[in-house]
């Protein structure tokens, strides 16, 4: 049996919208995958401006921004599709997280799957965390079910994003959460220098690690006890952001001394040979930096699956849906219960 799927993908640092073509096959009770095309579509400053602005817009506005940016996926997929040729059986959809605050009961993620499907005509899937919440999960992570599912071979899993996060087995669960904020403050800081990010972590390793800002970073409480536990902007703004920018480092020193932070903890949360995807693998100074910490090995897949494995997975996730099989895993968000999630528009 196999599906052929596009899994969207827009993750917290705001990047640009991931597009894959992914064709699953389930044989003998195992999955396989293939990416026989992906591409990445870079978003102008306006739309990235409204995405960021929308978190602080009222109701209406943030309606509407919900169902022009849902019309905006509609017609990238469209476009994708007519210049690959491909047949797609459905669209399945992250979307864009403006809200993620589940201590409050809440998650926000938009781009309006009906727009999608009107613009497409396929059936569209999406809204994959708020089941979760409701069942009094974190509502994430979500692509540890595609780590057991499709890269059981790597004892750990990680992916460096807009936050870092981490999955593998323990007494035959699975168990996930997220670590740190990564590209989601460096590409802050290398804004402070003109740049949308820090090439392979050049600007980094030309600064000076600030031990006494290190310190204060890596005694923040969430770092004590991580589990069953995720990160959102909101958090970001309240404990990262205040003790940045409070330090009169220059800017190469702070990008210095946060990657050493993001490295001491990665290191901490590997506890077997690791499999690395996601942009922050790209950043060759930090994969340095882990690698000098850790005695593990750290495997860098082939591109393709660096840069969207996460878009492969919540394809998965609608595959799943489809089937009407477990893609929300309780032992990793912390639910009452594992659950099937994600709505289903009709083409």
């Amino acid at each position: 049996m196999f599906y052929r799927v596009i899994g969207l993908m827009s993750g917290t640092s705001l990047d640009g919208l991931d597009i894959a073509y992914c064709v699953f096959s389930f044989e003998k009770g195992l999955w396989s995958y293939q990416i026989p095309f992906a591409k990445t579509i870079r978003y102008t400053s306006q739309i990235k401006e409204k995405l960021l602005k929308a978190e602080n817009t009222t109701g209406e506005q943030l309606s509407k921004i919900d169902k022009d940016f849902g019309h905006f996926l509609g017609k990238q997929v469209k476009f994708f599709i007519e210049e690959k040729k491909v047949e797609v059986d459905f669209i399945s959809s992250h979307g864009q997280t403006i809200f993620h605050q589940p201590n409050e009961n809440f998650t926000l993620q938009i781009g309006d799957i009906n727009s999608i499907a009107a613009e497409n005509g396929l059936e569209t899937i999406g809204d994959f965390r708020r089941l979760d919440i409701a069942l009094g999960g974190q509502g994430a992570p979500l692509v540890p079910i595609g780590d057991r599912l499709l890269f059981a071979q790597y004892p750990y899993c990680m992916n460096l994003g807009g936050f870092s996060n981490v999955s593998f087995e323990s007494n035959g669960l699975r168990k996930a959460y997220d670590i740190c904020p990564v590209n989601m403050v460096l590409n802050y800081l290398a804004a402070k220098e003109g740049k949308e990010y820090d090439f392979g972590g050049q600007m980094a390793k030309s600064g000076r690690v600030d031990n006494e800002l290190l310190e204060k970073l890596n005694s923040l409480p969430y770092y004590q006890n991580q589990t069953q536990a995720s990160l959102g902007k909101e958090w970001v703004k309240e404990n990262i952001k205040p003790i940045i920018e409070s330090s009169n480092l220059s800017t190469r020193d702070l990008l210095a001394t946060y990657t050493e932070h993001i490295s001491v903890l990665l290191s901490k949360n590997i506890g077997g040979d690791c499999l690395v995807t996601g942009g922050g693998a790209w950043n060759t100074f930090l994969i340095d930096k882990v690698r000098e910490k850790t005695p593990f090995e750290i495997t860098l897949p082939d591109k393709t699956t660096i840069d969207y494995k996460e878009a492969l997975i919540f394809a998965l996730l609608g595959v799943l849906r489809k089937r009407g099989e477990i893609n929300v895993l309780s032992s990793v968000t912390g639910a009452t219960k594992d659950s099937c999630s994600g709505v289903i528009v009709r083409g």
